[in-house]
């Protein structure tokens, strides 16, 4: 239902100074506790304001907040049964001993000193094949997280290199969604607009990997003495084999193949439960607290149980224990739960136009490429913090540029570049986006903490901006009168 009159534009910022004010309170007096329901009230309460503006002063109808939040929770629907599947992913590779056994062998290979830089790398080359950020930080990302405890490396700074990397591949690949959804919105040919996007993503992720080179150098000290107490303790807790790599070499494979993210995800937590009984039969005591010899229903209990439940293996090493503990499916309601009311509040603030309100005012600042650019790059940023899910932002960020780029002559791919390089990269940033979200429970990281640390995706929306200003390869179409 088309909205009769537009909110004032000071009224428009009125939920978000609510939200932001409001979680910085929750965070002050929850501090880590703060996804198990101080934030999801807060977002609430803000939707709350936001609506009861809305209602009393434009009387806009409540049917229209609720088909919007609809829509909004409906376009998450996939996400939010993703997040599941990761969490009996975490449960089962971890206990079936495929991420002990990457743990193992990494520990082995890699050296400290250049260990976030190959994080950064690394992470890149799985999301670029994969097409998933979201994928890559669950599995190798997670692996990444114990292999640098062990070398006494904060996980901060992991979590910075391996995110970093993580949204270099998705932005880049043409497997990955906000690749297609970018481009697709604006009408840019999928390789016109990655080719694009070289210009502004490789010189942010060549000065992030220096970063993470130097930092390496300069602060590598003796810590690396855990590994050995790390690896002794992995082999008296778990058989290591290099056969369990054929769970990642086949998730890899299905996803090289293309097939959907929820079935890969699906069968590659399904393999690994499968492979729990046989490879780590000792962790199915644990698992059901049973003495003695397991029989078949004490195997499925425990089977089960890694998919949804929290478990937790003893080790020689209480840094190793508390790293191998696993919270399965049941670990993600928390951000399932503070995911549908961040779309509630998204939601709302489209549905009383006040997202157009305050669009309407980053348009005034409009006059030349840079500030269009910038504008743009804003939106994108802004979008985020809203709506709180990056493919929202992506297609709300197009919608509301593509006409002005139209009209005003300029190649779409320069749209679809610039929400690429705000949307995509700065949604892990965002404490109640659906990105940052899944990565803090996932690496056990909180965002503000692993945020000053993602050098990439703080970098691209400046670099966006800064070739904008400079005129690099940015061309005007010619005008039809």
């Amino acid at each position: 239902m088309p909205i009769a009159q537009s909110p004032k534009l000071i009224l428009s910022f009125v939920p978000i100074i609510t939200l932001i004010l409001s979680l910085v309170f929750v965070v002050k007096v929850f501090d880590t506790s703060v996804m198990e329901g101080a934030s999801q009230v807060a977002l609430l309460v803000s939707s709350a304001v936001c609506v009861a503006i809305a209602m009393m002063f434009y009387k806009i109808p409540w049917s229209s907040f609720e088909e919007a939040i609809k829509e909004n929770i409906s376009n998450v629907a996939t996400a939010i049964v993703m997040l599941l599947l990761i969490g009996a992913i975490g449960g089962t590779w971890m206990l079936s001993g495929v991420v002990p056994t990457m743990i193992y062998y990494g520990l082995q290979i890699i050296d400290p000193k250049i260990f976030l830089f190959l994080c950064c790398i690394v992470s890149a080359v799985i999301s670029i094949v994969t097409g998933s950020s979201w994928t890559t930080i669950a599995t190798i990302g997670v692996a990444l997280i114990g292999i640098g405890q062990s070398h006494g490396v904060s996980t901060s700074w992991i979590a910075g290199a391996v995110i970093s990397g993580a949204y270099f591949g998705d932005k880049i690949s043409p497997l990955s969604d906000t690749t297609v959804i970018a481009s697709s919105t604006v009408g840019t040919p999928l390789f016109t607009h990655i080719r694009y996007m070289m210009i502004t993503t490789i010189p942010s992720m060549i000065i992030s990997l220096i970063v993470f080179l130097i930092v390496g150098f300069i602060s590598h000290n003796d810590l690396g003495q855990n590994v050995d107490s790390f690896a002794a303790a992995l082999t008296e807790a778990f058989n290591i084999s290099p056969w369990l790599m054929i769970v990642p070499i086949l998730t890899l494979v299905m996803i090289l193949f293309k097939i959907p993210s929820l079935i890969v995800l699906f069968l590659s937590a399904l393999m690994a439960a499968m492979l729990i009984p046989i490879t780590q039969p000792q962790i199915i005591f644990q698992v059901v607290s049973v003495s003695g010899e397991a029989n078949l229903t004490d195997i499925i209990k425990g089977v089960l149980i890694s998919c949804y439940g929290s478990t937790s293996v003893e080790t020689s090493n209480a840094m190793l224990t508390e790293l191998i503990a696993t919270r399965g499916m049941s670990g993600m309601m928390n951000t399932i739960w503070l995911i549908i009311c961040a779309m509630c509040f998204g939601g709302v603030m489209m549905g009383s136009g006040m997202i157009a309100s305050i669009t309407r005012l980053i348009m005034k600042f409009v006059k030349r490429t840079v500030t269009l650019v910038a504008s743009t790059v804003f939106t994108g940023v802004f979008s985020n913090v809203c709506v709180s899910d990056q493919y929202l932002s992506i297609i709300l960020t197009c919608n509301i540029f593509k006409d002005y780029y139209d009209k005003n002559g300029y190649e779409p791919r320069l749209l679809s570049r610039s929400a690429e390089d705000s949307a995509t990269v700065t949604s892990p940033l965002i404490p109640w986006n659906t990105c940052a979200m899944t990565h803090s429970t996932v690496l056990n990281v909180a965002t503000l903490s692993y945020l000053p640390f993602c050098f990439f995706n703080i970098l691209s929306p400046l670099m966006s901006i800064f070739v904008a200003a400079i005129g690099y390869k940015i061309f005007k179409q010619k005008v039809e009168s």
